[in-house]
């Protein structure tokens, strides 16, 4: 998630476990303990794109961090404010609950988080809903604007500490429902079309839970589409994009190639534009693919100029986007 939501949903969690007055100061407790594992943005500082890549949502995204973490803040929160009559395992239930939640629901999403590291770098991503999705956050930040506005002993804020909490999470639940049905969709699909693949996914196309990218295929090259939720009975339009392997012979062969590889999860493609070679990874969708499907790919790194790159996963995101261009997007999620 972002990190404004994970703010917001930070203080609700602190409001809910300590009501009655202390909340407020327990709200920016909150704040800090549902924001720490996005630290590693430090990293950008110091080390070279790919690195970065790898190291947001890495170690600091563990459960060894959480395990580690989780101890130091409860045992600085109790220190600040004594005299309190908060049990230390209250203390440790609650920054457990801040720094968990933060690593559970940054799984569902495309980037893909270590829960594993250092030991394993596998990366578990559930692809389930869209990294800013207005729709998630906005019930979290409404209540945690009341949570600062109403007085801290006032009788609503139970009201809205549930309503920051628990809206988020049906609408978590409403999401993995609709990756269920475009999963099964598009494995039909597959089948009918005879889309050959090793490996596929799918996640939500921006901004949105009711179109979704579809990526299916193998060392060869891939199939790219879009589905809706309300369409999905509608044959997918696959555009084929070859991996192109071959053209990384001419880049530099270092370890940020290695690392941009790995990143991808297998999911990438390579392209020559003009005089420059650029790598794609498939995972983050194309510009406005539902709209132009051989629009480029938003993540494209330029292997012949790497300090070029300081915006890779996001670039060009609403690059081209227009009244007709969020018309079809209306009507792909339709289903039309």
């Amino acid at each position: 998630m972002d990190s404004l939501t994970h703010v917001a949903l930070g203080a609700c969690i602190g409001e809910a476990f300590f009501e009655k007055g202390f909340g407020k100061k327990a709200m920016l407790w909150g704040m800090l303990a549902q924001s720490i594992p996005d630290i590693d943005f430090l990293a950008g500082f110091w080390m070279s794109t790919p690195e970065t890549l790898l190291a947001h949502r890495g170690f600091t995204h563990s459960i060894l961090f959480g395990l580690l973490i989780v101890p130091l803040f409860a045992l600085v929160a109790d220190r600040v404010h004594r005299p309190h009559n908060i049990t230390f395992r209250k203390w440790l239930y609650f920054f457990a609950a801040e720094v968990f939640v933060h690593l559970f629901i940054d799984a569902f999403n495309n980037y893909g988080i270590g829960w594993f590291e250092p030991f394993s770098h596998h990366r578990f991503s559930f692809n389930t809903i869209y990294v800013a999705d207005a729709f998630f956050s906005i019930w979290p930040g409404i209540a945690c604007c009341m949570l600062i506005i109403l007085n801290r002993f006032h009788l609503q804020r139970a009201f809205w500490w549930k309503f920051g909490i628990f809206l988020p999470a049906l609408y978590l639940c409403y999401c993995s429902f609709n990756k269920l049905m475009i999963d099964h969709s598009v494995k039909q699909q597959f089948t009918e079309q005879q889309i050959s693949h090793e490996r596929y996914f799918t996640t939500p196309a921006p901004l949105q839970n009711w179109l979704w990218f579809v990526v299916a295929g193998n060392d060869q090259g891939y199939n790219v589409g879009y589905q809706s939720v309300f369409g999905k009975e509608k044959p997918i339009h696959f555009e084929f994009f070859p991996r192109n392997d071959s053209l990384l012979q001419s880049a530099p062969q270092d370890d940020d190639l290695q690392r941009l590889i790995r990143f991808s999860q297998q999911y990438y493609t390579v392209e020559k534009w003009h005089d420059t070679l650029v790598f794609n990874d498939l995972r983050f969708g194309q510009e406005i693919g539902w709209y132009d499907p051989k629009q480029k790919f938003v993540f494209h790194y330029y292997l012949d100029f790497p300090t070029k790159n300081d915006l890779v996963v996001q670039r060009g995101r609403f690059e081209g986007w227009n009244k007709d261009v969020v018309y079809s997007l209306w009507e792909k999620i339709k289903g039309d």
